[in-house]
């Protein structure tokens, strides 16, 4: 497939770049030493933020809508599945060890940020969209396709694309700005998402199908800067 096929039937004014979960649980590898994680990974997950980084820039100078997707884990909330996927008690509260939990620097993006004016997303799941504003906001905005890019790509890209595209959204997923804590698992998980949900493309032919950049940068559609929540499902 070549990028022309790619994006074919798109226009480049109608999208909008989905940042999921570029944030210190999952970015800084200070906190992932558990993860046992080779160098191969430790780079992909640096490239991908770089990357990532990038196309918020690219996305910006276009007037391309860019919206913040970011896990916040309610210690109120707890999720029963999640835990006991993990061995733990369904009901076991919360600890030290639980990612991005709202009020900790854990929750904090790391290596971008939002700009001034662009909306926010909490979710308590995987999915952007899952019990969450996030799809009203797109319709709001006329946003008719999406590029999802962050981390990591076999969990909460893959379920954030596979939702948008369930909700019929074309879902671009740029390979270089997405990454996982293996490089074997994030090249299955795009195999499959290719298979399945998305046409894969690099960060450059992404940023390449923007609109050329507008007269001012500043000006991307997007309305005043905003927290959107999302409700926890109970278990």
């Amino acid at each position: 497939m070549t990028p022309d096929d790619a994006f074919a039937g798109l226009s480049n004014r109608a999208g909008a770049l989905l940042v999921v979960d570029v944030q210190r649980s999952f970015a800084d590898l200070g906190y992932l030493a558990d993860y046992g994680l080779d160098a191969a990974a430790e780079d992909s997950i640096a490239a991908a933020i770089r990357g990532t980084a990038g196309l918020v820039d690219a996305a910006r100078a276009a007037g391309v809508p860019v919206v913040w997707i970011e896990l916040a884990s309610d210690p109120d909330r707890l999720w029963g599945a999640s835990n006991w996927l993990r061995g733990r008690g369904f009901d076991e509260p919360m600890d030290h060890t639980e990612p991005c939990v709202i009020g900790t620097p854990g929750a904090d993006w790391y290596g971008l940020e939002p700009a001034a004016g662009e909306p926010r997303v909490q979710k308590r799941h995987y999915s952007g969209f899952q019990g969450t504003e996030l799809h009203a906001l797109l319709q709001d905005l006329g946003v008719v396709w999406v590029a999802v890019a962050g981390l990591t790509t076999e969990c909460c890209i893959a379920a954030t694309a596979t939702d948008a595209f369930q909700l019929d959204y074309p879902v671009l997923i740029p390979s270089d700005a997405t990454a996982a804590y293996e490089v074997r698992v994030h090249e299955n998980a795009l195999e499959i998402l290719a298979l399945t949900t998305a046409h894969v493309v690099t960060s450059d032919e992404l940023a390449g199908f923007f609109p050329a950049p507008a007269p001012d940068a500043t000006a991307t559609g997007v309305p005043a800067a905003s927290v959107l929540t999302g409700s926890a499902v109970s278990a």
